[in-house]
């Protein structure tokens, strides 16, 4: 495939599918005709992740548009960053945390290369996924120093918290589209 554009002005080759891209991955919504371009600008992937961001910026930047103004040029930087990681699965996947050593809960909060993707003035994604709390856990945050100890009492370490009733109830939840 070309990497350059037909002289009538017409866009061919990879300049037409990373101008697609930028267009489709800006829409919460991308029709069918988006297949081509995503499938090219999904299939950037490096051993290094970094690496496949950088992959991925410079094909959108094949794009005439990409670098002409400020916004255009944060706009390709927002959509290497964040599309294809800002979906309920991936941050789901992502965003657990382990409290206790043990018990996991995905974060509620969504990374910054999110916010700066679906917030972008020249994106319009819905609002992406959104958090839902399902579940509430109770956990002795030191519950794995001296062994289990599922009532606290009689633990040294009732002197520095206060005593009984010091557990934490953790409120876990998970990521919709």
């Amino acid at each position: 495939m070309s990497i350059a554009h037909a002289d009538s002005g017409e866009l061919t080759g990879k300049v037409k599918l990373a101008c697609e891209a930028i267009l489709c991955l800006s829409t919460g919504s991308p029709p069918g005709e988006c297949s081509p371009s995503l499938s090219e600008y999904f299939s950037i992937d490096f051993d290094d992740f970094s690496d496949t961001i950088q992959g991925r910026i410079n094909f959108l930047n094949l794009c005439p548009v990409s670098s002409e103004t400020p916004q255009m040029k944060s706009l390709v930087n927002a959509i290497a960053n964040g599309a294809g990681r800002c979906d309920a699965a991936s941050l789901n996947a992502t965003l657990i945390a382990y409290t206790n050593g043990l018990q996991g809960c995905i974060q509620g909060i969504k990374p910054t290369y999110c916010s700066a993707y679906e917030g972008h003035a020249y994106t319009d994604l819905h609002n992406g996924a959104h958090y839902v709390v399902t579940q509430s856990q109770t956990y002795w945050p030191f519950n794995n120093f001296m062994g289990s100890n599922s009532n606290n009492s009689g633990s040294f370490l009732n002197g520095f918290t206060g005593g009984n009733g010091q557990n934490s109830t953790q409120a876990c939840g998970h990521w919709v589209d």
